[in-house]
């Protein structure tokens, strides 16, 4: 049976242990544990070794009574409801506080399931009440977060992450249509957006190119895995050029700094160039290498104030 069990985790994901459900839920292992045995909340599976492993359902029941549990509900009340009444009960609490919260556990059981109408029901549930730039700030970057944290931490497989960042990027691309049939309005530069070589963690810059074309901004995506010699043919075409680059796992720590220093000597070595970026590994660049015409930004939000 436990053979059993650990197959299934390997190829689809949808028998979890108590950690993966810490993970997911935020809630302790130990009150998960506590949850069982005094409220019987959850009917865990159990491996020979009398080990505990959880369905997709007990994962689901476990998100719903995350948020009722943060909204007031004793445990003690929430264990007298009935299966059916607990969804109901989490549909009648729902408000501009929770919808948040709720979404996004609502986008991770799409995500687990490979479920892309759960996907596409709460993402237009939430665009009825918000705007695209609200879903994507309050819902899609603090999901995105998670799921990397997930997928570090084993929770997930990349079959998960790649199945729910597709259809984040077909929202954005759609969104970005919209605003690349207008004409710029702000011919002050041009922002040529860009991944390093063998990088290809492309959602906050496909967000990026959405935020500054909505500013009026001309813009040049490239995309991902793009050498040096790339940015320097693009400033033949144009004048007054930055580039912004998010660098999520490449360069490394080991070439990052020999990557920026290439950087200046080769793309930024006239005055009217600049460099902006963010990322995960900037918090490796040496500062002596950080040239006066080199930006580092923190967070999206902190680019786009900026803009």
């Amino acid at each position: 049976m436990f053979n059993k069990y650990t197959k299934s985790m390997n190829n689809v994901k949808n028998v979890f242990s108590i950690k993966d459900l810490e993970n997911i839920s935020g809630i302790k292992a130990h009150t998960i544990r506590i949850w069982e045995k005094r409220y019987n909340v959850l009917e865990p599976m159990r491996s020979d070794t009398n080990i505990r492993y959880y369905n997709l359902v007990n994962l689901q029941k476990l998100l719903n009574i995350t948020l009722l549990h943060e909204h007031g509900y004793k445990i003690s009340r929430i264990a007298k409801f009935s299966e059916q009444q607990i969804p109901e009960v989490v549909r009648d609490i729902i408000s501009d506080k929770s919808v948040k919260s709720h979404a996004i556990s609502c986008f991770k059981m799409a995500m687990l399931n490979f479920d892309q109408s759960l996907f596409f029901t709460t993402y237009n549930t939430l665009l009825s009440e918000k705007t695209f730039r609200e879903v994507f700030y309050e819902v899609f970057i603090p999901l995105m977060n998670e799921i990397g944290l997930l997928w570090q931490s084993d929770t997930i497989t990349p079959a998960h992450e790649h199945f729910i960042s597709y259809l984040i990027k077909q929202k954005l691309l759609i969104n970005t249509e919209k605003l690349q049939v207008l004409q710029p309005t702000n011919d002050e530069r041009v922002f040529v957006l860009y991944l390093p070589s063998n990088e290809i963690h492309e959602l906050g810059l496909m967000y990026l190119n959405y935020e500054i074309l909505h500013h009026g901004y001309r813009s040049v995506y490239l995309g991902e895995s793009i050498p040096l010699d790339n940015l320097k043919d693009l400033k033949k075409y144009f004048n007054n050029v930055t580039f912004i680059s998010y660098l999520t796992v490449e360069p490394n720590k080991e070439e990052i700094n020999p990557y920026i220093k290439a950087i200046n000597d080769e793309v930024l070595n006239d005055d009217n160039t600049e460099l902006w970026l963010l990322g995960r590994m900037v918090d490796f660049i040496d500062p002596k290498n950080i040239s006066d015409k080199t930006r580092i930004f923190r967070s999206i939000s902190d680019l786009v104030v900026y803009l």
